[in-house]
């Protein structure tokens, strides 16, 4: 048993409850002896309540020459709509090294966006006996670093529309004057803000008074193109009458009309500025980078250029410090930032991982988890994640099911909110071992990149043992470290201990550096295409818009980004119906954008779309408060 002093001995029932009557039913330690636990004192947090705290970047200071953890991704197999458990995988898995393997081991989450939270896949704290707690704080508003990007966001998109405004009722020498109003004394200044414009304009005077007509007009008119402006608003709500908007129907803003619409909170470039930064000086010079559209004369538009950089890390400089929670069973975890994997980058902050793997130490073990399957989360981890942080992992588990492998070998339709059709509930061996070519390529591809992979199968009750020895042989056959069956939904880390003991295995026995998919000094296409072969595709179609885009990105000087494909989760392919794993097919690329700041360069693949909708029966008929105890029920 771990000597930590917050390990907690949780009572499992059979069957398993609902989430949250498991998460209400343990009274979580004061998040002050998880933070002791860590060897972190008082002046290393901040309280947010009682199970909640931020852990402040000084601790990364203070640990400096200090040695790290083993560094653990958990990626999956191409999932179901109904998921495979990655999050349940990574809870079940760090309770069984810190509570049953006396390992110190850190989780590093994601913070789930309310919309699938009141929408269709419910929230993300894991399930049954491996979870994050308290679940609904978890998944609620938690520390409020969704809504502090959500007011980021809005506040930059304001901005935008504002300055195309007062620009298109004002002459050059007005707008200078504005700009730089006088003092007390009468005497105009630049703001320290307004330096970083001049620099990029090449003007090096320090006045106004200073700046010739030419120069006037250059600094003072962005002369922003709506028809280029790709900075949308966005709310934490699944609202698919926002998709398509229009703004400036105002009697004041006459003529102003344009289209645009709303993304959800976690797809806005600041939410993977916040995963993607290394520190508070680094996240400043990210958001003033971020690029809202372009002048009339085609060059790059930023939040700096609109005056506005200082004020977004205003808003962000608490978000920018992880938030301390805990497991069931009382391992500590950090949940940081929450990108989509398919629309985005899907993976935790950089800053949580640098600090967690300082707090466990050599020996030690951080595990993260990245987004959906392995071909878009663990693909984004290495490529840009890994890129970005310098930081290596050893080892990458593959979460999967019977269920989904019997999707991908033939089986019908798996739809949420239905029940399963009989196919997933007995026993078909053929169905599973035709199923897991999904299992093998996600293997291969993960490989690539020189870590060992262990195969983590997420057992339900209705999986029989001979479909189980199924997967692992087709596991180990495809190149697999190891192949463990795991139970941690049911039994929580003392379910998962072999996969404990599996994936220290692999830590300790890595031999390969790791690898990236493609060189940055290739093409915009060149890096496309890479990703797309490991898809399977054998080719890439490019839309007259995508083309152009491509073409903008490089003559302004972006191409050197890595890549983040937005594509289905549902299938390598762009094709949700497509299962197993497809080949032979022509990628279609619909779209191209980028996110300077955060730093790379987003494909749109297909109909991908940046704000989902609601289905007909959300999760919010089963959600409400019990106001005699004030506590949360019907959150899943």
């Amino acid at each position: 048993m771990s000597a930590s002093k917050t390990v907690r001995k949780v009572e499992v029932l059979s069957p398993v409850p609902a989430d949250i009557d498991i998460a209400n039913s343990v009274e979580p330690f004061h998040i002050s002896e998880i933070a002791k636990d860590l060897n972190l004192s008082p002046k290393h947090y901040d309280l947010y309540g009682k199970y909640k705290a931020k852990v402040l970047l000084s601790v990364l200071d203070e640990l400096e020459g200090s040695g790290d953890g083993y560094y653990v991704v958990v990626g999956g197999i191409t999932p179901t709509p109904l998921g495979e458990g990655k999050s349940t995988t990574t809870v079940g898995l760090c309770q069984a090294l810190g509570a049953f393997l006396d390992k110190k081991v850190v989780t590093c989450l994601r913070q789930p966006s309310q919309g699938p939270t009141f929408g269709i896949k419910g929230g993300a704290a894991g399930g049954g006996y491996s979870q994050v707690i308290p679940m609904d704080e978890f998944n609620l508003h938690l520390t409020g670093d969704i809504h502090a990007i959500t007011a980021a966001n809005n506040l930059l998109a304001a901005a935008i529309d504002t300055r195309v405004f007062h620009e298109s009722t004002q002459s050059d020498k007005a707008l200078l004057n504005r700009l730089c109003p006088p003092n007390k004394e009468g005497k105009r200044s630049f703001s320290d803000i307004m330096f970083r414009r001049l620099k990029k304009l090449g003007i090096s005077k320090n006045k106004p008074e200073e700046l010739s007509p030419q120069e006037v007009k250059k600094f003072a008119r962005l002369d922003i193109d709506p028809a280029s402006i790709t900075w949308r608003r966005v709310m934490d709500v699944n609202d698919r009458f926002l998709r398509k908007i229009t703004v400036g129907q105002g009697p004041e803003e006459k003529g102003m009309v344009r289209e645009t619409g709303f993304d959800i909170s976690v797809a806005s470039e600041i939410m993977a500025v916040l995963a993607l930064t290394t520190s508070l000086a680094d996240m400043r010079e990210r958001l003033g980078k971020m690029v809202i559209g372009n002048s009339k004369a085609g060059d790059p538009v930023t939040a700096d250029d609109l005056g506005v950089g200082g004020a977004l890390t205003v808003l962000m400089k608490d978000a920018i410090n992880p938030t301390l929670m805990q497991t069931l069973e009382g391992t500590p975890v950090l949940v940081h930032a929450g990108p989509f994997a398919n629309i985005a980058h899907g993976n935790s902050s950089i800053v949580a991982d640098k600090i967690a793997l300082k707090l466990a130490g050599p020996g030690g073990f951080v595990v993260t988890e990245a987004g959906f399957g392995s071909d878009i989360g663990t693909e984004k981890f290495m490529n840009i994640k890994c890129r970005y942080s310098s930081l290596t992992p050893q080892c990458a588990v593959i979460v999967a099911t019977i269920r989904a492998l019997k999707m991908h070998g033939g089986g019908p339709e798996v739809v949420a909110g239905k029940p399963l059709d009989r196919a997933y509930t007995t026993e078909n061996v053929s169905l599973v071992e035709a199923g897991c070519v999904n299992l093998a390529r996600h293997i291969s591809n993960t490989k690539a990149y020189g870590v060992n992979v262990v195969v983590a199968v997420n057992m339900f009750a209705t999986d029989s043992e001979a479909e189980l020895n199924a997967v692992r042989n087709a596991a180990l056959a495809a190149g697999a470290y190891d192949a463990v069956v795991c139970t941690h939904h049911a039994h929580g880390g003392k379910g998962a201990v072999d996969l404990g003991i599996a994936v220290q295995k692999a830590c300790e026995n890595v031999t390969q550096p790791l690898k990236f998919l493609y060189p940055l000094d290739i093409s915009i296409k060149e890096k496309i295409e890479a990703i797309a072969r490991s898809y399977g595709a054998n080719g890439v179609e490019y839309s007259e818009q995508a083309e152009k885009q491509i073409e903008m990105y490089s003559k302004q000087g972006f191409s050197g980004l890595p890549i983040c494909m937005a594509k289905t989760q549902y299938s390598f392919s762009h094709n949700a119906a497509e299962k197993g794993a497809p080949t032979g097919f022509s990628l279609p690329i619909r779209d191209v954008r980028a996110s300077i700041g955060a730093g790379f360069i987003y494909p749109l693949v297909g109909t991908m779309s940046t704000m989902p909708g609601l289905p007909t029966r959300p999760c919010f008929y089963d959600i409400d408060l019990d106001t005699a105890t004030g506590k949360v029920i019907g959150l899943s």
